[in-house]
C-alpha cells in the first residue's frame, strides 16, 4: 500500500508540474487575444490625424468658417475631414515621401530664381550709380527757377536714350524739382534693392 501510494503521488506531482510548465512556456506561435486587442486600440488612437498638403487656399471651412491654410501648406487633419471634404474636392492630397521631395525641389528652384532676380537688380543699381549724373535741360525762368518741372517720364526717356534700358516710371521716386541744381532720384529695382540716381537740372 505504501509503495502504490508513493507511486501515485509521484505521478500526480509530475502531471501537476507538466501542467504548470505548459502554462508558463506558451507556444510562441500563439498570440494573447487581450494583448492583440490592446495593440489595435493603441494604433487606432495614434491615427487620429493625417498629414496632408493643401493644393489650393482654403480660407474657410465648416460651420464656423475658420481659415484652414494656404496652398502648399503642410497640415495634420482628421482622416474623415480629409476623406469626405478635402480630397474629393481637390483641396488637398496626402503627404508622401515623393511629394515632400518634389516640394523641396520646387522650393529650391524658387529660392534660386529669387536670388537671380535680386543679383540682376544689384548689378543694374551699380550701373545707375556709377554712370554719373543724368543731365536734364529746362527753360530757365527768374533766378534759379525753371519753367515746368521734371517728371518721372522725363527720367525714363533720359535713361532709355543714354543707357538703352527700359524702366517702369512707377518705380521712380522724384523730389519736387522747380529750380536748377542737383537732385537725387530713387529707383526701386527690387524689394531689397534701391538705386540712387543723380540728376543735374540746368537751364538753357
Amino acid at each position: 500500500m505504501s509503495a502504490k501510494a508513493l507511486s501515485w503521488s509521484g505521478c500526480s506531482l509530475l502531471q501537476s508540474s507538466s501542467i504548470s510548465i505548459t502554462k508558463t512556456h506558451q507556444d510562441p506561435g500563439t498570440i494573447d487575444k487581450n494583448l492583440f486587442s490592446t495593440v489595435v486600440i493603441a494604433q487606432k488612437k495614434a491615427r487620429k490625424f493625417k498629414k496632408i498638403i493643401l493644393t489650393e487656399d482654403v480660407p474657410e471651412y465648416g460651420k464656423a468658417g475658420k481659415p484652414l491654410g494656404k496652398k502648399g501648406q503642410l497640415l495634420e487633419v482628421k482622416p474623415g475631414f480629409f476623406r469626405n471634404y478635402l480630397f474629393p474636392f481637390g483641396k488637398a492630397q496626402p503627404v508622401t515621401a515623393l511629394l515632400l521631395k518634389e516640394m523641396q525641389m520646387e522650393e529650391e528652384r524658387i529660392e534660386a530664381e529669387k536670388r537671380r532676380v535680386k543679383e540682376e537688380a544689384q548689378q543694374l543699381a551699380l550701373v545707375f550709380e556709377t554712370v554719373g549724373a543724368f543731365k536734364v535741360k529746362r527753360k530757365g525762368g527768374k533766378g534759379k527757377q525753371i519753367f515746368g518741372t521734371v517728371t518721372t517720364q522725363d527720367l525714363v526717356d533720359i535713361i532709355k536714350a543714354q543707357l538703352q534700358r527700359d524702366v517702369d516710371k512707377r518705380i521712380i521716386s522724384l523730389p519736387e524739382i522747380r529750380e536748377i541744381g542737383e537732385y537725387i532720384a530713387e529707383l526701386k529695382l527690387h524689394p531689397e534693392v534701391t538705386a540712387r540716381v543723380r540728376l543735374n537740372v540746368y537751364a538753357n
